[in-house]
């Protein structure tokens, strides 16, 4: 017989082995230890006498009603949940890196304002599958809900829905600071498709204080709607942290509603999802204004 505990004896263990020797040793019974492993008595029988057959020594006293273990048994029985345990991690890790991580954000999110957030958290998890949508918050907002999406950023009116975090989004009406509209009538404006918040703000505020409008230009593209806006084309409700020179912030209009970005996550993530929200609050706490 092989000498107990030699290398050659503990090279490789069988964990499909382990299991029924943990299974075992955790009921006392073979028979209740089949059940729990889905196997015969007698496959669970004969896996335990191959693994004490490899390592040279009994792992189990089988003289009294129950099964007990031998004092190198109880010694086996520590590392034999260590192996599994490990095992069962590596499946789970792996299954991870088959499981792309679904994340929807606003276009003003998607670009350069994440990119280093995303490049990062790459570098950190090499085996991090993303897809990334953008797109308008009502429908990022509903693909969440459906469960199309497992985190996202979306913009609302304060206090439309609760999510992890949420942060103020001052919004102001953009208008050309060369070729200014906001004295002409009807007010032309250029905006995103039906559905944008934006939008449905714009249009609920003008036709609350009367103010006869006409919709000139709608796009898809934030980077577009700026520059129409820019180039004179018509005036549109934005984020107001996208001011640039060729704007100006026009205030002769009404005033919108305070507005807010919302994280939403799902309740289940791996540990990629809560690494990439820890990403998401702390870009989003220095993009903000306060």
């Amino acid at each position: 017989m092989k000498t107990p505990h030699s290398p050659a004896n503990l090279a490789l263990l069988d964990p499909v082995l382990l299991r029924a020797f943990v299974a075992v040793a955790d009921s006392g019974s073979f028979t209740r230890a089949a059940a729990a492993t889905h196997l015969t008595q007698s496959t669970v029988s004969q896996q335990l006498r191959r693994l004490e057959q490899q390592l040279g020594y009994p792992l189990l006293d089988r003289s009294g009603r129950y099964a007990q273990t031998t004092p190198e048994g109880e010694r086996l029985l520590t590392y034999a949940r260590q192996i599994l345990a490990l095992m069962r991690e590596a499946g789970g890790r792996t299954q991870e890196a088959f499981t792309p991580l679904r994340l929807g954000v606003p276009e003003d999110f998607a670009g350069e304002v994440l990119t280093q957030v995303l490049a990062e958290l790459q570098r950190q998890e090499p085996t991090l599958q993303l897809e990334l949508t953008s797109g308008l918050s009502q429908g990022l907002y509903e693909a969440f809900r459906d469960g199309k999406l497992d985190i996202v950023l979306v913009k609302q009116r304060l206090g439309a829905s609760r999510g992890v975090t949420c942060w103020p989004e001052p919004v102001c009406w953009f208008d050309s600071r060369s070729h200014s509209l906001a004295e002409k009538r009807p007010l032309p404006l250029v905006a995103f498709p039906n559905g944008g918040l934006y939008r449905s703000e714009m249009i609920q505020l003008l036709d609350e204080t009367g103010i006869e409008w006409q919709m000139v230009q709608v796009s898809n593209s934030l980077s577009q709607v700026k520059a129409a806006v820019a180039a004179g084309i018509g005036v549109s409700l934005l984020p107001k942290r996208l001011l640039t020179d060729a704007h100006i912030q026009q205030e002769t209009l009404p005033p919108p509603l305070p507005m807010e970005l919302v994280l939403h996550a799902a309740p289940s993530l791996n540990h990629m999802g809560k690494r990439l929200i820890q990403d998401l609050v702390a870009r989003c706490n220095d993009l903000m204004v306060t």
